[in-house]
């Protein structure tokens, strides 16, 4: 027997490009030995994105290779020169695909061919010393690393998107009535069989053209993972309408019809949401005598429950066209607005939000967070004293000197910029700007870089120029 290739749900770990380090560089030429800084940007890192392509039917090559990585960027180099951007890793997913967070929360959607969406975003570039320069900072003597891109653990999962699902139990015809009204070929055997993958057809009666989902067989606790219909109700969700298909030809003694539908519908209802999906009957293998018997014994009683019956076969064809143009109708009864993708919620920040936050710990710490005050400190080299002391220059400029010390931060005490492996500790030694006069500090002695890891700010009573602003603003 062979192997199943479809594959519905798989994993995604997907690394985005880090972006080039910036170059420090200075122009040198004759006559000339310090022309002025001229190091390049470092390149953006390349993002992975996902797209939808309507050749691709299956997760499968995410089932086998679930690590994806996008290429990093190059560094700057003198002259002027910028880093390459590093190239975007685009995968192809089947339409129908939901992408959820570790905790199961729906990221995106992804409907209609063409669709992309950016699971992780390739890191920015560092500035060269060149972008860095100012009336206050000709020649920069530091740069900024890039930033590392986004790493991302995802659940990718296969909704397939149709207009009809057709239901019913293993065995019921569902694949030989899916082969009878398109294209579609799905594996049909001549026992007891279930479909081991959702197969597509595209139905074409009249002016009418819509799609059809076999739905591999469910059984009694399929909703609650028993057998393969758990894994496969998902592929229900998106229909538009339902149509049961009952076996009136069933050997099996233990079951008939009747009892088959209301099976399926148990299992419909449990697994949730497709209560308000409008379905009709269609009455399979009535081309053998005692299917057709049955049929016509069971007809009423399903009449008599609000729906449409159509008694037929799909080896011989016999009440194929009448079940179509019921099904055509069916759709156009049902909007298919009303199973559409869920919609983007956008949370926009409040109008006094500072961009970072700082609370104090009950060890005494403090901890500052925030997406300017983390990404700043991926960007700075510790080895170069000015790069520390920009760093510390953009913190004090954001407030976050000032907010430490409304806590009660006090000379020596431990910071900790970002929270987890990749947190920044040192400790905190004040600036005028933040009330350092209380601790009496000598105006114009840099403590940052003598005596901490990390300072926050030179003490100086000089303004900063528009260009100091204009650099944070570009980063």
């Amino acid at each position: 027997m062979s192997a199943v290739t479809f594959i519905d749900q798989a994993r995604l770990l997907a690394q985005a490009g880090s972006g080039g380090n910036g170059c420090v560089s200075v122009h040198r030429e004759k006559f000339k030995p310090l022309g002025g800084p001229d190091g390049g940007n470092g390149g953006r890192g390349g993002d992975v994105i996902l797209v939808v392509d309507p050749s691709v039917t299956t997760l499968l090559d995410f089932h086998y290779s679930p690590h994806r990585t996008a290429t990093s960027g190059r560094h700057g180099q003198g002259g002027h020169k910028d880093g390459p951007q590093g190239d975007d890793l685009v995968l192809q997913v089947p339409e129908g695909t939901v992408i959820r967070d570790t905790y199961g929360n729906v990221v995106a959607d992804l409907l209609g061919v063409g669709t992309r969406f950016v699971v992780a975003r390739g890191g920015a570039g560092g500035l060269g010393n060149a972008a860095l320069a100012s009336s206050r900072r000709r020649a920069p003597g530091f740069a900024l690393l890039g930033e590392p891109g986004e790493k991302v653990d995802l659940t990718l999962e296969l909704k397939s998107v149709a207009d009809i699902a057709l239901v019913g139990y293993p065995s019921a015809g569902k694949s030989s009535l899916i082969a009878a009204i398109s294209a579609a070929r799905p594996k049909i055997a001549e026992y007891p069989f279930t479909t081991l993958v959702p197969n597509l057809g595209v139905v074409e009666i009249g002016e009418h053209r819509f799609t059809v989902a076999d739905v591999p067989g469910l059984i009694p606790g399929a909703s609650e993972g028993k057998g393969l219909g758990l894994e496969f109700l998902r592929h229900v969700e998106r229909c538009s309408a339902l149509v049961h298909v009952l076996d009136c030809g069933t050997l099996e003694s233990d079951r008939d019809p009747i009892r088959d539908f209301e099976v399926i519908e148990n299992e419909l209802a449990a697994y949730g949401g497709l209560q308000d999906r409008p379905r009709i009957v269609a009455l399979n293998k009535i081309d053998l005598p005692d299917g057709r018997a049955m049929a016509e014994m069971v007809s009423d009683n399903l009449r008599a429950r609000g729906l449409e019956v159509y008694p037929i076969s799909a080896a011989t064809r016999e009440g194929i066209p009448e079940l179509l143009y019921a099904m055509a109708a069916l759709i156009n009864r049902k909007p298919k607005e009303s199973v559409e993708a869920p919609r983007i919620v956008l949370r926009p920040k409040a109008v006094d939000d500072l961009g970072f936050a700082v609370r104090k710990e009950k060890n005494g710490r403090f901890v500052v967070t925030g997406e300017k005050p983390e990404r700043w400190v991926r960007q700075t080299n510790f080895s170069n004293e000015e790069a520390v002391g920009y760093l510390a220059d953009r913190l004090a400029r954001l407030g976050v000197e000032k907010e430490l010390f409304k806590l009660g931060a006090e000379p020596g005490c431990e910071v900790m910029i970002g929270e987890g492996e990749d947190s920044t500790r040192f400790e905190w030694e004040p600036t005028i700007e933040a009330g350092v006069e209380h601790f009496h500090t000598r105006r114009g002695h840099d403590v940052r870089v003598e005596t901490v890891q990390l300072g926050l700010h030179k003490a100086s009573e000089d303004n900063l120029s528009e260009e100091d602003w204009s650099e944070d603003d570009a980063q």
